[in-house]
C-alpha cells in the first residue's frame, strides 16, 4: 500500500508554530491530538485537512485549518493568532472556532492568496481588520463577528474586484462611514458597531442586510432598488424621512426599521402577498396617516408608538381573530376606532398576541398588552381632536 506523501515542511513548521501561541481553555482538549509525539499532521491533527500539491511536488499542503471543535458547549481556545498562519500559502478555508483567543489578525494572513473562507467568531480578537485583505481575490467569506475589532472597514474591501459574497462583522466596536458595497454581496452583517454616517450603495444581488444598533442616519433611499432583498433590519439607529415605497414590494420575510426617526405615511396597498409570511416592526417611529390594508396579511406586525389616525381596517380584526395574524401590536398611537370582532372578542386564538391601548378610543376588547404599554386603556381627551371614546 503506497504511503501518502509527507506534508511540507514550510507548513509543518507553521503548524508547530500555531500552536505554541495557543492552548485549549481548561475543559478542552482540542490540542490533545497535535501534542502526540510523531503524529502525521495530515492524518493525525484536529482541525487539519491536507490535499496533494497542486504544484506537482511530492508532499502535501494544509488547505482547511479549523482551530477548535465548534461543538456547543465546547470552551475553545487561548492565546493569540501566529504570524505563522501566513505561511500556510495554500489555505482554502481559516476558521476560529469561539473561545477566548486575543490580539490583533496578523497582517501576514494576506500572504494567503487562495483563501476563499475566512472565520474567526465569537473570540476577543482586537485591532483593526487588516486593509490587505483587499488583495486577497479569491476570498468569498469573512466572518469576524463578536470580538473586539475596532476602526473603519477597509475602503477597498467591498470593491467590485472583490469575490466577497458574505461579510459578518456583528458585535465590535467598528466606527466611520460605510464605504460603498459595490462587489456582488448577498449577505452583509454589520449590527451592533458604531457606525456613522448616511447609507451607501449596496448591490443588486444583496439579500440579507442587518445593521441595526448603529448610529446611521439620513434616508433610506439608498436602500432601492434591491429586488432580490429577503431580510432587512435597519433598527435601532437614526433614520429620518420616509420609507420607500420600493420596499413593501420587495418578496421580504422580515422589514425591521424599528425605533428610528421615519415619518411621513405607509404607502397604500392593495395586495400584500409578498409579505404574507412576513414581519414588520415599524413600532417607534414618527408614521402617520392610517394603516394600510395590505399590511393586514403580515404574521407578525408592530405599528406600536407612532402617530397612526383613524379607525382600524376590519382586514386586520378579522385575521388576528382568524390567527393568520399572530401578532398586532396597534397600541400608543391616535387610532379612532377597533371593529368588534367576531363573537364579541372572546375567540382570540391561544398563539396570538394583540394590543390596542392608549389610543383615541374605548377598546372593545381589552386583551393583555405588554408591561412596556402601560396600564392606560384609553389616550387622555385632550391628546385626540377626533376623540369618540
Amino acid at each position: 500500500m503506497a504511503q501518502p506523501f509527507p506534508l511540507h515542511q514550510q507548513d509543518l513548521e507553521s503548524l508547530r508554530e500555531i500552536r505554541r501561541n495557543l492552548d485549549d481553555l481548561p475543559g478542552s482538549d482540542f490540542f490533545s491530538s497535535w501534542d502526540s509525539t510523531g503524529a502525521d499532521p495530515c492524518s493525525s491533527f484536529a482541525g487539519v485537512v491536507c490535499q496533494p500539491d497542486v504544484g506537482g511536488g511530492l508532499y502535501q499542503r494544509v488547505q482547511s485549518l479549523n482551530l477548535g471543535t465548534g461543538l456547543a458547549g465546547s470552551l475553545g481556545l487561548t492565546g493569540s493568532l501566529s504570524p505563522a498562519l501566513g505561511n500556510l500559502t495554500a489555505l482554502l478555508q481559516l476558521v476560529v472556532y469561539p473561545g477566548n483567543v486575543s490580539g490583533d489578525i496578523p497582517d501576514s494572513i494576506c500572504n494567503l492568496q487562495s483563501l476563499q473562507y475566512l472565520e474567526i467568531t465569537s473570540n476577543s480578537i482586537s485591532g483593526r481588520i487588516p486593509a490587505c485583505l483587499e488583495n486577497l481575490q479569491s476570498l468569498h467569506t469573512i466572518d469576524l463577528g463578536y470580538n473586539n475589532l475596532h476602526g473603519p472597514i477597509p475602503a477597498n474591501l467591498s470593491s467590485s474586484s472583490m469575490a466577497l459574497r458574505v461579510l459578518i462583522l456583528t458585535s465590535n466596536f467598528l466606527s466611520g462611514p460605510l464605504p460603498n458595497f459595490d462587489a456582488q454581496f448577498f449577505h452583509i452583517d454589520i449590527k451592533k458597531n458604531l457606525f456613522t454616517g448616511f447609507l451607501p450603495r449596496f448591490p443588486a444581488s444583496l439579500r440579507y442586510l442587518s445593521a441595526s444598533q448603529n448610529r446611521l442616519s439620513g434616508p433610506l433611499t439608498n436602500l432601492v432598488p434591491l429586488p432580490q432583498l429577503s431580510f432587512l433590519d435597519m433598527s435601532m439607529n437614526d433614520f429620518n424621512g420616509s420609507i420607500p415605497t420600493a420596499l413593501f414590494s420587495y418578496d421580504i420575510s422580515s422589514l425591521l426599521l424599528q425605533r428610528n426617526n421615519l415619518s411621513g405615511q405607509i404607502p397604500s396597498m392593495s395586495q400584500r402577498a409578498n409579505l404574507a409570511a412576513a414581519t414588520v416592526d415599524l413600532s417607534h417611529n414618527n408614521l402617520t396617516g392610517e394603516l394600510p390594508v395590505g399590511l393586514a396579511g403580515v404574521e407578525n406586525l408592530f405599528l406600536n408608538n407612532n402617530r397612526f389616525t383613524g379607525p382600524v381596517p376590519v382586514e386586520f380584526v378579522n385575521n388576528v381573530y382568524g390567527g393568520s395574524l399572530k401578532t398586532l401590536y396597534l397600541q400608543h398611537n391616535y387610532l379612532t376606532s377597533f371593529p368588534v370582532p367576531p363573537g364579541g372578542g372572546a375567540g382570540l386564538p391561544e398563539s396570538g398576541s394583540l394590543c390596542i391601548s392608549y389610543n383615541c378610543m374605548d377598546p372593545p376588547v381589552r386583551p393583555p398588552c405588554p408591561a412596556s404599554a402601560g396600564k392606560q386603556q384609553s389616550r387622555p381627551v385632550n391628546q385626540c381632536p377626533a376623540y369618540n371614546g
